[in-house]
């Protein structure tokens, strides 16, 4: 299957802005446009909107270096956003930055990918005439968890108007192969733990989609009880890319001991207060909502195949063996009983919007914990491959904390992230500033917080697309 991927049009300073500073009024609605509006006050966060009624905040501090940092909020509701916390904000001012970001169309979905670069793009141009006492000298795109893909898209469109991108615990491998990891992880439970029958998409409505992930948590629950159901369960979490790392000593399991992956994995998946499948089946109604139906498939896909390509797969053969389970068979009913099909139209959809071309137009350094329970590591694989092939790898850098959590990152480590970037935008070289040793010296020498940076190589990510 091949798709061709529409560049979004980014929207321009049209809007009409409403301004306000600590509740009053600086700018009457139309002065942006007119060019007569004033600077804000240093150290004033203003917020406005856009035309589309995008929200969005923006601030600068006295000591302004004339940075814009354009800051992409994660997946949850459509509140605008300037920073990924209030410790980091602070930080990020206390450097000289400026913060700017927005709501998004709050027409979307909060999967909000039809319009957030455009509502990005239109946010900074707003920012830029209402708000700063001069055009900028440098923006940066940051971007967390969906923000992270937007950021990665932005760096792909952004030339002439960012500089470059620093994406945090990002979706960089896209929204199909989001909807394709965890479809072939929520088949292989209700296949082969549970009800066959199990409504895996098109859900409608929240009271049906939280029934489904219900019904699989149940499912999985039982089978943790068995060694048998422990390694069918092994085989799901491997196509859902769980991390093996256990969430009360947020610690990584070692390889040498398969039976304990599988326990901090199920605890990761399904053990703690969150449960991890209420989000990813609310997360699809969200999706289907922005593409006009369910983007997502089962048929065709070889499950040997997908087990293959997974960085678990010793494990999950280890267990089918000590259980005394046919592997083989298990995968061979895998795949002859897939029955979900796409939609044509929301999958192009997806694609068209969701999906980075691997083209970058400006540097990005990615950042990602190896313990990612919800956005997994992985992802940095498939995307590091997806650059590569489109010939921009000289353009993108890598980096990992060894920590545990979605997005579990210190202050120290974010700024000095932004550092890098900065130093790679300011000198056209990414010199060794990118580099385990150095993020972790700038991260120490800040004082923020952690500093945890390590060498690290992520496997494959389970049940990857690559065709476009």
């Amino acid at each position: 299957m091949r798709m061709r991927f529409n560049p979004r049009k980014s929207l321009t300073a049209t809007a009409a802005v409403t301004l306000a500073a600590a509740g009053a009024a600086l700018a009457a609605p139309g002065s942006a446009l007119a060019g007569t509006a004033s600077a804000a006050t240093p150290g004033t966060q203003v917020t406005g909107t856009l035309a589309n009624g995008t929200v969005w905040i923006a601030e600068y501090p006295a000591n302004w270096n004339g940075t814009v940092l354009l800051y992409s909020h994660g997946f949850g509701p459509l509140t605008a956003a300037d920073a990924p916390d209030a410790n980091t904000q602070a930080a990020l001012l206390a450097e000289g930055y400026a913060l700017a970001g927005s709501s998004y169309d709050p027409n979307n979905s909060e999967w909000a990918l039809d319009t957030a670069v455009s509502d990005q793009f239109g946010t900074l141009a707003a920012v830029e005439s209402t708000v700063l006492p001069h055009r900028p000298s440098h923006v940066v795109a940051v971007g967390t968890s969906m923000g992270g893909l937007i950021s990665a898209l932005e760096a792909q469109d952004g030339r002439g108007v960012i500089d470059g991108a620093l994406t945090t615990c990002g979706i960089v491998g896209g929204g199909v192969n989001l909807n394709e990891y965890q479809i072939d992880g929520e088949y292989a439970i209700a296949q082969l733990l549970g009800d066959p029958a199990t409504q895996l998409v098109g859900f409608g409505d929240v009271p049906t989609a939280l029934g489904t992930a219900g019904a699989l948590a149940a499912d999985a629950a039982s089978a943790q009880q068995t060694a048998a159901g422990q390694a069918r369960l092994a085989l799901a979490m491997a196509f859902l890319n769980v991390t093996p790392w256990e969430p009360t000593s947020a610690t990584p399991v070692p390889d040498s001991d398969p039976a304990a992956q599988e326990a901090a994995e199920y605890d990761v998946m399904f053990g703690g207060e969150f449960n991890i499948m209420d989000f990813i089946e609310l997360g699809r109604i969200s999706i289907e909502q922005a593409d006009g139906g369910q983007a997502t498939w089962d048929t065709g896909t070889d499950f040997a195949q997908v087990l293959r390509n997974s960085p678990y797969e010793h494990q999950v053969e280890a267990l089918y063996e000590a259980a005394g389970l046919n592997l083989g068979a298990d995968l061979a009913t895998l795949t002859a009983h897939t029955s979900t099909s796409a939609d044509p139209a929301a999958l192009r959809s997806l694609y068209a919007t969701s999906v980075p071309t691997g083209r970058l137009a400006v540097p990005e350094l990615d950042l990602h914990t190896i313990g990612d329970n919800l956005v997994p590591v992985q992802n940095e694989n498939n995307y590091r491959h997806l650059v590569d092939r489109a010939g921009s790898g000289s353009l993108l850098r890598q980096a990992y904390t060894a920590s545990f959590g979605h997005c579990n990152f210190s202050s120290a480590e974010l700024v000095a992230g932004v550092q890098a970037v900065m130093h790679r935008v300011t000198t056209g070289h990414w010199d060794n500033v990118a580099t385990t040793a150095s993020l972790q010296q700038a991260a120490t020498a800040l004082n923020l917080g952690a500093a945890r940076f390590a060498d690290y190589n992520p496997g494959e990510l389970t049940g990857e697309v690559w065709s476009r």
